[in-house]
């Protein structure tokens, strides 16, 4: 699936959550690229490299998917929160707004995922190809046909959240790649916010935690 219409916000341009000499914590908007793709350029790391030019990228959030990115300004900062993240050491926390209620009110989800190459970008479950994906999650509240949810990934698969929640029969509102037609017309965006990170400085070693505000959660 082309990306063929790209029109990300504009205000906040930049939004910076904390900053030393080390790293930036910043907090992507929907509708924003990570990373520049080959026709669209504008992306969180282009956007940071203008202001910060030795920002590099570490991870990445689906364009549809807002909240917290990690950008390292050195070298050295870079190692070492790539392997924070191939550790798994690094404690991520997404809300998400799903279709339905589950009826059980926490659990895990452990799926092999693999790329669908005849539907590329999606992703999909392969029990004899796919790469282990593990996610924890949590029902926090729910009205009429919806629900929010907890997600706490162990693993980073490619769409892990997105395929988990639609493995549970409880897609995610607004997503145009894996919702079906009620729960994509819900919303106007993809309803999944990476709204905490904790992890140890990579250079001082110190704790740091970091929120940002979900922008869909307020009614839960």
């Amino acid at each position: 699936m082309a990306l063929l219409h790209y029109h990300p916000p504009m205000t906040p341009y930049l939004r910076i959550l904390y900053r030393d000499e080390y790293l930036l914590v910043l907090e992507k908007p929907s509708g924003l690229l990570s990373v520049p793709g080959i026709k669209f350029k504008d992306s969180m790391q282009t956007r940071a490299q203008r202001v910060f030019p030795t920002a590099t990228v570490v991870h990445r959030l689906d364009m549809a998917t807002s909240g917290i990115m990690l950008m390292p300004l050195q070298k050295q900062t870079h190692r070492v929160l790539s392997s924070y993240f191939q550790q798994r050491l690094i404690k991520k926390r997404y809300l998400a707004r799903v279709h339905g209620v589950p009826q059980e009110d926490s659990g895990e989800i452990n799926l092999p995922l693999i790329v669908d190459w005849e539907n590329k970008p999606k992703q999909k479950i392969d029990y004899e190809h796919g790469k282990p994906s593990q996610t924890f999650w949590k029902t926090l509240g729910h009205k009429d046909n919806e629900s929010l949810i907890e997600l706490n990934p162990i693993t980073g698969r490619s769409h892990q959240l997105r395929v988990h929640m639609l493995s549970m029969g409880h897609p995610i509102l607004g997503d145009r790649l894996y919702a079906h037609p009620e729960a994509l017309a819900m919303t106007d965006r993809l309803q999944l916010h990476a709204t905490e990170i904790s992890f140890e400085h990579p250079d001082t070693q110190q704790p740091m935690h970091f929120k940002s505000h979900c922008p869909f959660a307020e009614d839960y």
